[in-house]
């Protein structure tokens, strides 16, 4: 499609943190892109607000009670959007034939099928879930492939590489000698191990740079979210799991780097503003404004990088450890840890006991190669229940 058109944009998780910022830059663009869809779990005021300034044709809801409430009041408000709920509806729109692009936000492995669904149907597809390719793997990645669709990583690590990247693929295996990414280290990156016990919900969840959703952000704290990134890495740039390595860097300018074959670097730097990556999955392979501050280089601190402590964030190395073992084995860490992080944000366990969850639940669970989509959500609920004995016995 030329970008001179307008794109038709379907956001997925449209209330979340990646949801919120892809509206502000659609927003700031109103001649290149018009929002098609929009989905959410349960905020049904967020998701009005949304649908009385963007007008989309759908929104989605998680469940029909909550649909009900917002169409009422899409009613009540005299707005025209249509309002359907369940996995159905979401894939639906992920994959409708008048949608050029789809922002895939939905946090977990909730958002595998519509990913799939985009994929199927050869859209443009901005990739924000993390679970398409840790869960997905080389389903996912066929899928991209048999449909044709253009992926495009708007996690800030994967959009770096991405952009530090030359833009025809086939030259990725003889050129990139290692892929470093970046991770600010959370806010617990000077703590020692033993103080972790007492860490609160809260505490886990004060990221020193970003603004997230919880989730994502006790998954920073643990750096789980870096091993989850390490996966996705591995599909995303074919690059084998050891030639793929982790820094601390707390500034988050760096937000990830590619070394050559011959010894060159290149990083890509900015901000640490999502509405970056944002910009560049929306208009690639031009460029926007997104609404992120310019960097001044004559006002900006040292940067520095680090070794991650393996002692403070243990779960870093079961990403090439998962790599390694059985296919179908980095579903079931992704699913430990969402039943593990869940338990620690709702006060059942505590945080230094996220990384037992998730290494007795790779310990009960042993993969099959998952075939199909309905085999990996088999393979997930299976992991999902082993991990919520693991959590019940460490229980807080």
């Amino acid at each position: 499609m030329s970008l001179t058109q307008r794109q038709r944009v379907t956001v997925l998780g449209s209330t979340g943190s990646v949801g919120v910022s892809t509206l502000d830059v659609i927003a700031r663009h109103p001649e290149r892109f018009e929002v098609f869809a929009l989905s959410a779990a349960t905020k049904v005021d967020d998701m009005l607000a949304q649908c009385a300034r963007f007008s989309p044709r759908f929104a989605v809801m998680a469940s029909a009670p909550h649909a009900e409430q917002l169409a009422e009041r899409l009613r009540a408000n005299g707005l025209l959007t249509e309002v359907v709920s369940g996995a159905g509806a979401l894939e639906a729109i992920a994959s409708h034939p008048e949608v050029d692009s789809v922002m895939a936000a939905i946090v977990g492995a909730a958002g595998l099928g519509p990913c799939l669904a985009a994929a199927h149907a050869g859209k443009r597809l901005l990739l924000a879930n993390k679970e398409a390719l840790v869960v997905g793997g080389e389903l996912f990645m066929r899928a991209v492939r048999d449909g044709g669709a253009t992926l495009l990583p708007i996690d800030s690590e994967h959009s770096a590489i991405f952009q530090s990247l030359p833009e025809d693929p086939s030259t990725w295996p003889r050129r990139i000698d290692k892929i470093i990414l970046t991770a600010s280290g959370g806010p617990f990156r000077t703590r020692t191990p033993g103080t972790l016990q007492r860490v609160t919900p809260d505490e886990a969840c004060a990221h020193p740079n970003w603004t997230m959703g919880r989730k994502i952000s006790v998954d920073s704290a643990t750096m789980m979210n870096k091993a989850l990134e390490v996966i996705e890495a591995r599909h995303l740039f074919g690059v084998a799991p050891d030639r793929i390595e982790v820094v601390i860097h707390p500034q988050s300018v760096v937000h990830s780097m590619v070394q050559f074959t011959d010894a060159s670097v290149i990083a890509q730097l900015g901000t640490p503003d999502m509405r970056v990556p944002i910009a560049v999955g929306l208009a690639w392979p031009e460029r926007i404004e997104s609404g992120a501050a310019r960097l001044d280089f004559r006002q900006m601190a040292a940067l520095t990088f680090e070794t991650p402590d393996e002692a403070l964030f243990p779960g870093l190395a079961l990403a090439w450890h998962a790599l390694r073992a059985a296919p179908g084995t980095t579903a079931v860490l992704n699913a430990a840890n969402e039943v593990a992080v869940d338990a620690f944000l709702s006060g059942r366990l505590r945080f230094d006991r996220i990384h037992a969850v998730n290494m007795e639940t790779l310990e009960a669970v042993a993969p099959s190669k998952p075939g199909s989509l309905a085999d990996l959500l088999a393979l997930d609920a299976e992991a999902r229940s082993a991990a919520h004995a693991a959590a019940s016995r460490l229980a807080a």
